[in-house]
């Protein structure tokens, strides 16, 4: 009979807020807290792990097999300004971020967590309006957020919103990407256009007055990796290249592998646009972040494959075959200009643009 009534016992009222701006107290841990979370996130994320609303989700673990045989878990956090930009804002990129991480692993991301850091006086609406963009992009790919946390620290400490959120996924049977598995004569791939997400970041500043008709490439890469994957499990690496670029991820293929890798400037696509952002600016597109493009590196006898799965998905029609991995010098990047010389494509040292992400 208990557990009858436990069954089916009505769903708790959920606390709304009647102010317009964040105060301390709702970091405070009473009342007011719990009416920011009910109202802003467990309306915008309402799932069955989240709504009983403990210190944890759970999971069954025979759920978890039936994905793969190994847990992938991952974090990041995300301090972008502005919060608000040209194909997407600091919501949609904390789960395409992470989704992301997960997915190019070879892991089918699950379930995210969602924990935010709020400055005094930010508006009410800003906050619903971050989570509808979270929850809206969490639909799309396929994950839940199932917990998270609310912290609230004075005027001045922090810049109006960071989120940091993790996840958990399962990587399918017998897939084994890792950074170090490159061999001379495999082929580099990208799905798409380069730098469009640091070039939107830097104009949306408007530190340079620059009108610049870019939007960011924000995407969740989960269901094209998927794809590759299920057509094309002899890809040998994936990455997303988000901070420091294209050049950076191939730098650590090279190091990682003890390959060399060249490149061709006229086989990498960029927008017009950001190259002459960047020769205004004086910045190297190959270090520009993505949100929404992957470096691969496939065997020889795959790259026409993998190339035709992605040119057939939505966020690959831009794909192109870039480069070769080669045996001459142990480490080293380089690029084939389009005046038939060769640079040497470096390592990032710091950050060409803060808080892109």
């Amino acid at each position: 009979m208990n557990k009858h009534v436990m069954m089916n016992k009505p769903p708790r009222k959920r606390g709304t807020l009647s102010v317009k701006k964040i105060s301390l107290s709702h970091g405070g841990g009473g009342k007011a807290m719990r009416d920011l979370i009910d109202d802003v996130f467990v309306n915008a994320f309402d799932n069955s792990h989240l709504a009983p609303l403990e210190d944890q989700a759970r999971f069954s673990l025979e759920d978890l097999a039936k994905h793969g045989d190994r847990l992938a878990f991952t974090t990041d956090s995300y301090v972008v300004d502005p919060l608000f930009f040209p194909g997407g804002d600091i919501g949609k990129l904390a789960i395409c971020g992470t989704v992301n991480d997960l997915a190019v692993g070879g892991a089918i991301p699950l379930y995210l967590t969602c924990s935010m850091i709020i400055e005094e006086g930010v508006e009410i609406d800003l906050l619903r309006r971050i989570a509808a963009s979270m929850a809206a992009e969490a639909k799309i790919a396929g994950v839940q957020i199932v917990t998270g946390d609310t912290k609230v620290v004075n005027r001045g400490c922090c810049d109006k919103v960071f989120i940091n959120t993790a996840g958990i996924g399962v990587i399918r049977e017998n897939c084994n990407l890792a950074t170090g598995a490159a061999e001379p004569g495999d082929v580099i791939l990208v799905n798409g256009l380069l730098g469009d997400h640091g070039a939107t970041i830097l104009a949306a500043r408007g530190d340079m007055i620059l009108d610049a008709p870019i939007e960011s490439d924000c995407a969740a890469l989960n269901g094209l990796i998927e794809a590759l994957l299920d057509d094309c499990p002899e890809i040998r690496f994936i990455r997303d290249a988000t901070r420091g670029g294209l050049a950076t991820v191939l730098n650590e293929i090279a190091e990682a592998s003890g390959v060399s890798i060249e490149i061709s400037e006229d086989k990498t696509p960029l927008r017009a646009e950001v190259k002459g952002f960047c020769e205004i600016l004086g910045l190297d597109p190959l270090y520009l972040a993505n949100e929404g493009k992957l470096v691969m590196v496939v065997p020889p006898n795959s790259a026409d494959k993998a190339l035709k799965i992605m040119q057939s998905h939505p966020l690959g029609k831009g794909a192109a075959a870039i480069g070769e991995v080669g045996d001459w010098d142990a480490g080293r990047v380089t690029m084939l200009t389009s005046f038939g010389g060769r640079r040497i494509v470096d390592m990032l040292v710091g950050e060409q643009l803060p808080r892109i992400c």
